[in-house]
């Protein structure tokens, strides 16, 4: 089994051409927090969120449906 899962996120405009997940705006910063919270989160890049290997499908499926309802940044998640 793999050490990391992933989940990679493609942004609307204009975070697509920007920091993404670590951009410094309001909204993204506490996107960031409400992040962390999941289990099994390891950290979090620009584009793409780490999480731990043994990480519950569950989980990632969870983090997946959040993220994908953040419609003002999200253009698609990509569960890796």
């Amino acid at each position: 089994m793999s050490d990391t899962r992933g989940i990679r996120v493609l942004f609307q405009s204009p975070y697509a051409e920007g920091r993404g997940l670590l951009a410094s705006d309001p909204r993204v910063r506490t996107l960031r927090k409400v992040l962390i919270t999941y289990p099994d989160v390891r950290h979090i890049l620009p584009d793409r969120i780490s999480l731990d290997g043994g990480a519950d499908p569950r989980t990632l499926d969870t983090v997946a449906r959040f993220l994908e309802r953040q419609h003002w940044l999200v253009k698609s998640v990509i569960v890796e």
